[in-house]
């Protein structure tokens, strides 16, 4: 999924881009690998929203040139 800028410009220090959100069957495993891999999360794994028969999870980090990139996965309730 690709999401629009959330802001247009950027501020002294600042980067604003679209979001690409990658999706994923389990955000735990993923986020583990990418952080064995050297990636430093903005936001770990978290539930965004509860979904009739799951909760949304996902995880935020920065690309080599600063945007924005995130993890997604559904996750069933028991």
């Amino acid at each position: 999924m690709l999401s629009p800028p959330e802001r247009d410009g950027a501020a002294a220090g600042q980067h604003f881009n679209s979001i690409l959100y990658y999706g994923v069957g389990d955000i735990q495993a993923a986020a583990r690998s990418l952080e064995g891999r050297g990636v430093r999360f903005d936001q770990a794994p978290h539930v965004v929203a509860r979904l009739p028969a799951a909760d949304l999870w996902m995880a935020f980090f920065r690309d080599p040139d600063h945007n924005l990139v995130a993890l997604m996965s559904e996750v069933a309730r028991a």
